[in-house]
């Protein structure tokens, strides 16, 4: 992150540098110009006017170079608050993906109290930021309901034998797959990525462990003596009943509600987002639906969708134990997989934006210097009749008898008027 800072600061400076560039040249072409005026006339003096205007030109340069001054500190103390709270983002995403291995390899029966403890930091942070960006109806998703249902068995209904299916169907079938279908990525760095992935991929780890790597489970999870094998049509049912029961009041509460402000675009949720998504299958698919028919359309098709993914969890992974861990696995690669593309595509991306910036850069500059005009400098009096002819101006010499005559004492540089004095 201080390299990217580092190299922006740069590339400002680099466009403050060729702004104050551009200036001087225009100062430069108006003082010969004036300088050709006036030798034209046969008479060498500063005009007043022209005076004024480059002396408020340079005052308004350095107006402007204070500002961008000003703006690149506070965007420097702006970068490290940033800086200070990615680094403890990453730092706290590195421990909990080390602090989870372990437990899972030394105490699994911790699991599921690391699990609690993240969930009530992670959690809350979230609804505050999403509150904060206008983004709050999210919450109202799936996933934060299966979060909350999943803290429900464990700490408050241990016993409830259909909590423990409806939970454990739910976590391993839409939650779980949450991290394929919305592209979670493992970006240590990111708060909202890693809060987006932790809400996905720790409950399926959570009941995994719960199911086939607890030890003595059955005492502290008393629902699992009654489900030592899923019912397929019972799994089904009771996870459809809890599904159904969170759609209804979805649509309650946001879709039928506060449709107004859905509407209007004050607020935007997980339907308004795939909607006009035009690039997903889904955003795709919704499109081709008349518009009257498109939530009924996104509701079933979320209900076929959550069916569908738990079908694995029923039929394999409640009785493997092996296949769990590989599943588990194959999330956690698609998100890690995902995180490298994210580092390497963006940060690529940006830097390449970069590259481009500046060999535009050389290549105004080059341009400029090929085509900088020559300065004015002294004449002699023989070769005032051709100077606005003379294709190089800077090897002439000026008499010191014009310099002294014409001009007004007071407007004779110091250097200027020794040497008349002198003479």
């Amino acid at each position: 992150m201080e390299t990217y800072f580092d190299s922006h600061i740069d590339l400002l400076q680099r466009n403050l540098a060729k702004t104050s560039d551009r200036l001087k040249m225009r100062a430069e072409e108006t003082i010969n110009d004036i300088k050709k005026d006036v030798l034209k006339d046969g008479v060498f003096k500063i005009m007043p006017a022209s005076s004024v205007q480059l002396e408020r030109e340079l005052q308004r340069y350095k107006l402007k170079v204070s500002q961008r001054l000003i703006s690149i500190t506070q965007t420097w103390h702006s970068a490290k608050v940033i800086r200070t709270r990615e680094k403890v983002t990453f730092f706290l995403a590195v421990m909990s993906l080390l602090l989870t291995a372990l437990l899972f390899g030394m105490a699994p029966e911790w699991i599921h109290v690391a699990y609690t403890i993240q969930a009530a930091y992670y959690l809350p942070l979230r609804v505050y930021m999403y509150k904060k960006r206008a983004w709050h109806y999210f919450l109202f998703d799936l996933c934060y309901y299966c979060n909350v249902l999943d803290l429900a068995f464990i700490w408050i209904m241990p016993e409830s034998p259909a909590l423990f299916v409806a939970c454990y169907c739910l976590s391993l079938g839409s939650l779980a797959s949450a991290v394929i279908t919305w592209r979670n990525s493992l970006v240590f760095h990111d708060w909202d990525k890693v809060t987006s992935l932790f809400i996905h991929i720790y409950p399926p780890l959570v009941f995994s462990v719960i199911r086939h790597y607890y030890p003595d489970a059955h005492s502290r999870f008393p629902a699992l003596r009654e489900v030592p094998h899923m019912q397929p049509v019972t799994a089904l049912l009771l996870s459809t009943i809890i599904y159904l029961i969170w759609q209804l009041l979805y649509w309650k509460f946001v879709l039928i509600d506060r449709r107004a402000k859905v509407q209007s675009g004050q607020r935007m949720t997980s339907f308004t987002f795939l909607l006009n998504d035009k690039r997903g299958a889904i955003g795709r698919a919704l499109a081709s639906v008349p518009p009257r028919y498109r939530e009924e359309s996104f509701m079933l098709g979320q209900l076929v969708y959550s069916v569908i993914t738990e079908l694995p969890a029923v039929f394999l992974l409640y009785d493997s134990a092996f296949w769990s861990s590989a599943y588990i696995l194959l999330l956690f690669a698609v998100s890690v997989w995902n995180g490298g593309g994210f580092y390497i595509e963006v940060f690529g991306r940006k830097f390449e934006r970069e590259l481009e910036a500046l060999r535009k850069e050389l290549a105004e500059v080059n341009a400029r210097s090929e085509r900088s005009s020559p300065t004015l400098g002294p004449q002699s009096d023989d070769d005032l009749t051709t100077v606005a002819t003379s294709p190089n101006l800077s090897q002439k010499t000026l008499s010191p008898s014009v310099t002294e005559v014409e001009l007004p004492q007071e407007t004779i540089p110091p250097q200027q008027a020794e040497n008349g004095n002198a003479h």
